[in-house]
Order: C-alpha cells, then structure tokens, then sequence
C-alpha cells in the first residue's frame, strides 16, 4: 500500500493525471489507476517505468515517508 500512496502524493505533486502519469510512463491509465489503488502488486519493470516518468529513484515509489521528528518538551 506503501507504493500506492507514494504514487498518488508524487503524480499529484506534478499536478499530473493519471492519465498523463500513464503517457509518460507507457502504461496504460487504468493500470495507473489500480497501482494507485493497491489492487495490483507490480512487476519490477512496472514501477522502474513509473519512476522514471516521475523523474524519482525507485526507492521514493516504495520507501516509508520520513517521519517528522517529535518536538521537544518545553521546560
């Protein structure tokens, strides 16, 4: 789910559609459409051609997103 939710964030950061994501990348929008639900599992070469489109390392497609540090207690 990790993938999905990373995909969203970065096409929408473009402010691209899903269809213009899928252009970019050579697949086509509704393979875009189910990544970015989860209903898929992709192939290695699917999300290498996603990243690609993005401009993006693989790892920014599947990695965490980084967690804000907790602030300090004030004393």
């Amino acid at each position: 789910m990790q993938l999905a939710a990373n995909l969203r964030r970065l096409r929408k950061e473009r402010c691209w559609s899903q269809e213009m994501l899928a252009h970019f990348a050579g697949l086509h929008p509704t393979e875009v459409s189910r990544l970015e639900r989860g209903l898929r599992e992709p192939r290695l070469r699917t999300v290498m051609q996603v990243a690609a489109a993005l401009k993006v390392p693989v790892q920014d497609l599947i990695a965490p997103p980084e967690t804000a540090p907790e602030p300090e207690p004030v004393a």
